[in-house]
């Protein structure tokens, strides 16, 4: 018999948790995921009637939990078909490692890795389902000087490269 929560937010989770939607191919992602990213499946897989489809799915990514599912007609939400309107973010001890593992398991480069002004190292990612990844590091602590003077550095290389 159910008894009421101890909690409010379940042991594990953080108190925001992505949950990514595909078109029917939430299983190859799955493996995807583990492959590349290292995820790890908590608990089982939830098929759906046609045995193919996942009902719901979850994995552990360092130490954040991440929902997984494919959506079905009629659903509010869809996989992304051309792009995103949210990405997610990981830090990891050694983001050159992830991010080129990522890329050999299939994911596609949006921004190679570099040293950002903010004190990150970073790179953005593609995978094969149209979600994006920044995978990164933090490398160095940044005083507020310092980042002005390398945020407006960065601001006027980027105005350079668009002209």
């Amino acid at each position: 018999m159910a008894t009421p929560a101890k909690q409010r937010v379940p042991e594990g989770m953080h108190t925001l948790t992505p949950h990514l939607w595909f078109s029917g191919n939430c299983g190859e992602a799955l493996d995807f995921y583990q492959r590349a990213l290292g995820a790890e499946l908590i608990g089982e897989i939830v098929w759906g009637p046609d045995g193919t489809s996942v009902v719901h799915a979850m994995v552990r990514i360092g130490s954040s939990m991440m929902m997984v599912a494919d959506a079905w007609p009629g659903m509010w939400e869809q996989a992304p078909k051309t792009g995103t309107t949210a990405g997610l973010w990981i830090y990891v001890e050694d983001c050159d490692a992830l991010f080129h593992r990522a890329v050999k398991a299939g994911a596609e480069v949006q921004y190679p890795l570099d040293n950002m002004f903010w004190g990150d190292r970073m790179g953005k990612l593609k995978d094969p389902y149209g979600h994006c990844w920044a995978i990164a590091s933090h490398v160095e602590d940044v005083g507020p000087e310092e980042m002005k003077e390398r945020h407006d550095a960065w601001m006027a290389s980027m105005a350079e490269k668009a002209h």
